[in-house]
């Protein structure tokens, strides 16, 4: 990690450490992804905390949440909770179990789709990635991002919020 991005973790850790959830609102390409992944990693092998936790992100972005966490903390259990609805029933029954994994990385859509399943879970930190698109409260995504129980949240955007 650099320099900056290692700030950047301790940060979120004295987030965590005071109860505060936060925005990571670094600029495209300084590594929120890695930060973020980095305080997961910590929590689980400092802490003894393994989740479960929930990243919600661009569906085009799983693949590189789910490679960086293999590649970063392969101790981290993740899932990729996205598919046709004979593939998702495949991942609610057999992979989304508690205890059997340690984060789920999905969709926007999967999370409005979904919610009955997810909502299930008490979670222990909801991060969201681009979370710029729930900056309009009446949205269907906002409403149902506000559904789930967490212990903290995260939001993670490249992009300026007015608020």
């Amino acid at each position: 990690m650099r320099d900056y991005q290692l700030a950047g973790l301790n940060w979120l850790i004295r987030l965590y450490e005071n109860g505060i959830n936060g925005i990571l609102a670094d600029e495209m390409g300084l590594g929120k992804t890695l930060q973020t992944i980095s305080l997961l990693g910590y929590l689980h092998e400092f802490r003894g905390i393994t989740g479960p936790h929930m990243v919600v992100a661009p569906k085009s972005t799983l693949g590189n949440w789910m490679n960086e966490i293999r590649r970063f903390c392969p101790v981290l259990r993740a899932i990729k909770f996205l598919g046709s609805p004979d593939e998702r029933k495949h991942i609610r029954e057999d992979l989304l179990v508690a205890g059997k994994f340690d984060v789920v990385v999905t969709s926007f859509e999967m999370v409005i789709k979904e919610k009955t399943t997810l909502r299930r879970f008490s979670w222990r930190y909801v991060i969201i990635d681009e979370a710029h698109r729930i900056k309009n409260e009446n949205s269907l995504l906002s409403k149902t991002m506000r559904l789930y129980n967490t212990n903290y949240r995260l939001l993670i955007t490249g992009t300026p919020l007015q608020v």
